[in-house]
């Protein structure tokens, strides 16, 4: 999968792609999937780079939604139990069923939330990934060892999914590819096309990385933009009214003292409206999550000092450390993508569920829903795109449809499984060459091959896609990837052909990003 090879395949089709999509997010790449799979024409433009946006910046969860329960909205918690175990069947290599602890400090608790866990559990049918059931004291503290044990009276188990979002989403775009797709990371799309009758029918875009120009034309223009949707909207309408309200979440993220064993923590209520967790992901500690309602979405967003004070506090409430701001190695916001409902100002109270919306203009925007819905929503829209297009009819083909790096046995690759039968390819490089086996740091779980093996077949094109979302560095521990980036920079370079000059502007460019990820002491 080479950039160069994907601009070779626009350049050699002057004829109208029956799907252009807009955005490169878990929405986006998944409707490239759905549409290439079905043998339809598919081009993909991101602006950024793949996952840039809200679509690496997740929980890291694979879940149905315990909270939606709560709210009565049934119907999206089956849906997304049932994409949930799709995704563990075709991406075992990338997602794995997670023990997840309720911790019961009221006497109400175990009984209330031990019912809603079992209906949870009986929503997922065939789908299930582990039966719930109440925990004694001494299981609960056996289970979570670093939980507070002053007033602890017991707590309720359930299972659910877990998954490495960035690297999830590589994969996808990898299969998108397989399936016959073109994608462009770094192509902004920076105007719509419309016909003498006001019907989009393509788009205007710019290469980031030369400059050139590109025009191209399609039955069907999809907006999966996320965040952004109202941007591209008032591309081909300017009067539209907005359909995102976003909000603002942030994740902070601790070494693995602060979680050991192999459960996560979830608290059903915080004082914002939403559930908190506390869960072990890549040998460290990830907590969050907030809600806060933000006026406009950007690219790079910062968490607010109100949100780490809320996360650092709450997380104090349950672990027996408190933990305190010296101990955050990394703190990253993404912003959520929510559609506007009348009479609605709580962020939190919004529903999840999915929106496609077609313009009198013809262009198509699918916003809304959630991560683990992605392939449902996909399907969802390429059967209207299609409809829209005039296009021939052919059946989604995707709920059985195999991700790119598919291993059923993925554990034994150690430190590589999350590349799944890819791991064996960078293992070769290693073996070629010894140096490449060595870590970018010692603080993080991670090998200069994989850099190698993300440049020449990940479309990694900057510091930052390897550190933020190749890897996830960036992530785990911000100081630890500001010290590796030098040698990340000089690997990148004996790839790319960068000189001096362009060395120093990656670095100087990540450097940026990256203090966003650092906690101000």
């Amino acid at each position: 999968m080479k950039r160069a090879e994907m601009w070779h395949r626009v350049r050699a089709h002057p004829k109208p792609w029956d799907m252009i999509v807009v955005g490169g997010g878990a929405t986006g790449v998944g409707v490239a999937i759905d549409a290439a799979s079905r043998g339809y024409e598919v081009l993909l433009l991101e602006q950024s780079d793949f996952g840039k946006g809200t679509s690496s910046r997740s929980t890291k969860l694979a879940h149905g939604g315990v909270r939606y329960l709560e709210q009565g909205n049934i119907a999206l918690v089956m849906e997304a139990l049932k994409e949930r175990g799709l995704l563990l069947q075709n991406a075992p290599h990338l997602v794995r069923d997670l023990a997840f602890v309720v911790p019961n400090y009221d006497w109400w608790e175990a009984p209330f939330y031990g019912l809603g866990l079992k209906l949870y559990q009986l929503l997922a049918g065939k789908y299930g990934f582990g039966k719930s059931r109440l925990l004694s004291r001494e299981e609960t503290l056996e289970r979570l060892p670093t939980l507070k044990t002053e007033g602890l009276r017991g707590g309720a188990i359930y299972y659910d999914g877990q998954f490495d979002d960035a690297r999830l989403l590589i994969h996808m775009v990898f299969t998108a590819f397989e399936q016959g797709a073109t994608l462009l990371n770094y192509v902004e799309v920076t105007g719509l096309n419309q016909d003498g009758m006001g019907f989009v029918d393509g788009i205007v875009a710019r290469d980031f990385e030369s400059g050139e120009e590109l025009r191209a034309s399609a039955k069907v223009v999809i907006n999966a933009t996320g965040a952004f949707s109202d941007r591209l909207r008032r591309a081909a309408e300017p009067s539209v009214l907005p359909m995102i309200m976003p909000s603002q979440g942030i994740h902070l993220v601790f070494g693995p003292e602060f979680l050991q064993g192999e459960s996560a923590i979830m608290v059903p209520h915080t004082r914002d409206g939403r559930v908190m967790f506390a869960i072990p992901w890549h040998r460290h500690t990830l907590v969050g999550t907030t809600d806060t309602p933000v006026s406009d979405a950007v690219l790079e967003p910062v968490a607010m000092e109100q949100e780490i004070e809320f996360v650092l506090s709450t997380a104090g409430q349950y672990l027996n450390k408190q933990p305190t701001r010296e101990d955050v190695l990394s703190v990253f916001a993404g912003i959520r993508p929510l559609v506007r409902a009348s009479g609605v100002s709580n962020t939190a109270a919004l529903s999840r569920d999915h929106v496609i919306h077609i313009e009198s203009s013809g262009l198509m925007t699918i916003c809304g829903g959630k991560w683990t819905t992605y392939r449902h929503m996909a399907e969802d829209c390429v059967d209207q795109a299609a409809t829209l297009a005039q296009l021939p009819e052919h059946p989604c083909a995707t709920h059985h449809l195999q991700i790119h790096g598919f291993h059923s046995s993925a554990k034994q690759l150690s430190e590589l499984a999350v590349y799944g039968s890819d791991a064996v390819e960078i293992q070769k490089l290693i073996e070629a060459d010894a140096q490449l086996g060595e870590n970018l740091h010692p603080a993080l779980p991670y090998v200069k091959a994989e850099v190698i093996w993300a440049v020449r077949h990940e479309m990694a094109r900057t510091v930052e896609d390897i550190l933020a979302r190749r890897t996830r560095s960036l992530f785990l521990n911000a100081k630890a990837a500001l010290e590796t980036a030098p040698a990340v920079t000089e690997l990148m370079a004996s790839e790319l052909g960068w000189d001096k000059t362009a060395k120093t502007a990656q670095l100087d460019l990540f450097r940026d990003v990256a203090r966003n990820y650092l906690l101000p002491q």
